[in-house]
């Protein structure tokens, strides 16, 4: 008896607490009932009582990208235009200014310049904000529509007035052009090969693996190191940049991805071999080093298989997933975040270089009054008749770019040293 009684209880109580979970859910289902009422009836005000006549189309637009703008940054709805030219900009080809750019305090912030636009050219910097597009404040637009107005036809002017930090902000006229990204470049170094990504296309891998082949056989398989520059890279698609990080990579895990439920949790790891064969790589980032950029750098990093050299990176850690929907439009929606091998987030931090090395301007110092053995009286003169050539003759285009390039410098000095080391310990 006392058995049933205990069992008759338990029943009770279990029965108590599903019609109370039940009620919770019931009244959850009210609130969002409520709120769908709400924004009905505020829909109808606007569409009934504005000032002027409002298309439906524009008015519930708005209020999705107001929905999706409003979780963060990144999160956006495309109509059908929107979405079309997306997928044009991932192939690596489209129209514009050249500048990947998000919305920080209302205003557009420059996320990175992409190499050889019209953005870059006419001097726009990573972290720079852009206050005014044609005159007009960007304050009170969304990030879309601030993108719209800067996109235009080829071959037309635009006015922005940029905000940098230290400075008065100042107005620059840039021409829109057609924006074809080079996502790979090589250079030669001496013994020393460089190789820029400058974005994540969808060509970007096979670019690499094509532009590496190119670097080897230039230097006759004397490769003693390689710079991988992912500075002002601002990111683009991920499954480039796992496949980037691969190339480099011989074994472990690349990057992890997890978003709000558990089982969503996705980790990619490296597969045998490695393009270098294990020469020493220093890897220059910097804050326009954004997204996949940061994917890469924080493998390499975290495998002990790069030296990360320069500033910190722009820190969006965050995986959008692009979800069509009716209309032909679609949604870009945060889904997850970006873990690096050891767990470490990006988001909102970044990557820290393991050298830290500002961008300066190299300058020439005047050694007019310096002693040599020419101010000596009674100096030999030297009968070489090439001898009265000086040094800064004939320097190659690749040289004068090292001379503007100070982290270029310094990662290139590294990677001798590490040579002139590696040298000393096999002599030892």
């Amino acid at each position: 008896m006392f058995k049933n009684l205990k069992f008759s209880l338990i029943n009770l109580l279990v029965f108590k607490l599903s019609l109370l979970f039940m009620g919770v859910l019931v009244a959850n289902q009210q609130d969002v009932y409520k709120q769908l009422n709400l924004f009905g009836e505020v829909y109808e005000r606007v569409r009934s009582e504005y000032v002027e006549e409002i298309k439906d189309k524009d008015l519930i637009e708005a209020a999705i990208n107001g929905m999706l703008q409003s979780l963060d940054p990144h999160s956006s709805y495309l109509n059908s235009d929107s979405f079309e030219e997306m997928k044009v900009q991932t192939k690596g080809e489209f129209g514009g200014l050249g500048i990947e750019v998000t919305m920080e305090n209302g205003l557009v912030k420059v996320v990175s310049p992409i190499d050889e636009t019209p953005a870059a050219k006419a001097g726009i910097r990573s972290g720079d904000y852009i206050s005014h597009i044609d005159e007009e404040a960007v304050m009170g637009l969304t990030l879309s529509e601030a993108v719209d107005k800067m996109r235009g036809p080829v071959n037309t002017p635009i006015l922005i007035t940029v905000i940098r930090k230290g400075e008065e902000p100042f107005d620059v006229k840039i021409v829109r052009d057609i924006i074809k990204i080079t996502s790979v470049k090589i250079q030669v170094h001496e013994e020393v090969g460089y190789l820029r990504i400058t974005s994540f296309t969808q060509k970007t891998y096979k670019n690499l693996i094509k532009e590496f082949s190119k670097l080897e056989k230039q230097m006759s398989g004397n490769m003693k190191g390689l710079v991988l520059d992912l500075r002002n890279n601002p990111g683009g698609l991920l499954d480039q940049a796992i496949s980037v990080s691969d190339a480099f990579l011989d074994r472990g895990e690349i990057v992890s991805t997890r978003g709000r439920e558990t089982n969503t949790e996705q980790r990619f790891n490296a597969t045998k071999g490695d393009i270098t064969k294990g020469i020493p790589i220093v890897v220059l980032i910097n804050g326009g080093s954004a997204s996949a950029s940061e994917i890469v750098a924080g493998a390499l990093q975290d495998h002990k298989r790069g030296i990360l050299l320069g500033t910190s990176t722009f820190g969006k850690g965050s995986v959008q997933t692009i979800i069509p929907v009716s209309s032909k439009g679609a949604i870009r929606l945060t889904t997850a975040r970006y873990y690096t091998p050891s767990g470490k987030s990006i988001q909102a931090k970044g990557i820290e270089p393991d050298i830290f090395v500002p961008q300066s301007k190299l300058e020439v110092l005047e050694t007019n009054n310096e002693r040599k053995e020419s101010s000596l009286r009674g100096h030999l003169d030297e009968k070489n008749p090439d001898a009265e050539k000086t040094e800064n003759e004939d320097i190659s285009e690749t040289e004068n770019t090292l001379k503007d390039d100070y982290q270029l410098n310094r990662a290139l000095d590294l990677i001798k040293s590490i040579n002139v080391y590696e040298t000393l310990q096999k002599a030892s």
